[in-house]
């Protein structure tokens, strides 16, 4: 078992910045890769970007390249998605995730652990 604990969220204005955390306890955190996702009333867990065990990959969506930079310290534990230029649409639930893909993969159906998620809310 990992268990995942986000952090970091809150209400910032259209253009600032926000530093979410991943912190995980249990399983030798090193061996997972993990992930970032969205969710919005109504609609499914959106990919965000993720980042393999070894930190050499990683992979954004679309909307996040360019603003958003994900991260890993293995020694600490924990994952952090950097989110720069903020925009409304990125307002939601941000839920980090892990599993032991030999790939990075968008599918949210295919991790295995989730934490309990961070609010984000981007005013305009």
């Amino acid at each position: 078992q990992v268990q995942l604990v986000e952090s970091g969220g809150g209400l910032v204005q259209a253009g600032g910045s926000l530093r979410l955390s991943c912190t995980a306890s249990g399983r030798t955190f090193s061996n997972y890769n993990i992930g970032w996702f969205r969710q919005t009333p109504g609609k499914g867990r959106a990919f965000v970007a993720a980042i393999k065990w070894t930190s050499i990959n990683t992979d954004y969506a679309d909307s996040a390249k360019g603003r958003f930079t994900i991260s890993r310290d293995n020694a600490k534990n924990t994952v952090s998605l950097q989110m720069n230029s903020l925009k409304p649409e990125d307002t939601g639930v941000y839920y980090c995730a892990a599993n032991s893909a030999p790939v990075l993969l968008r599918n949210p159906g295919t991790y295995n652990y989730w934490g309990q998620g961070t609010q984000v809310t981007v005013s305009s």
